[in-house]
């Protein structure tokens, strides 16, 4: 990623990474702020209605996030 960029676009940026997978299940995700460490999404399509899009969530865009993110430990998700 690039130093330069600020920490909202390298969230965009890896954010854009994982919406294929999620887009192949017939969902999407969508950046609503980014606050500190904690990035605040909005989980779209069947995501939104998912029983199993808390584990999406956490161990699939969380992880990839810490990963790639230097300084964001935590995404939570918003009611679409």
């Amino acid at each position: 990623m690039n130093v330069a960029a600020t920490l909202e676009d390298q969230v965009r940026e890896a954010l854009e990474l994982l919406r294929p997978a999620i887009q192949m299940d017939g969902g999407d995700i969508e950046l609503q702020s980014v606050s500190g460490s904690t990035v605040t999404v909005r989980l779209l399509g069947t995501c939104g209605t998912c029983p199993i899009s808390p584990v999406t969530l956490k161990h699939g865009v969380e992880r990839i996030l810490n990963e790639r993110v230097p300084g964001i430990t935590e995404v939570v998700a918003i009611e679409a």
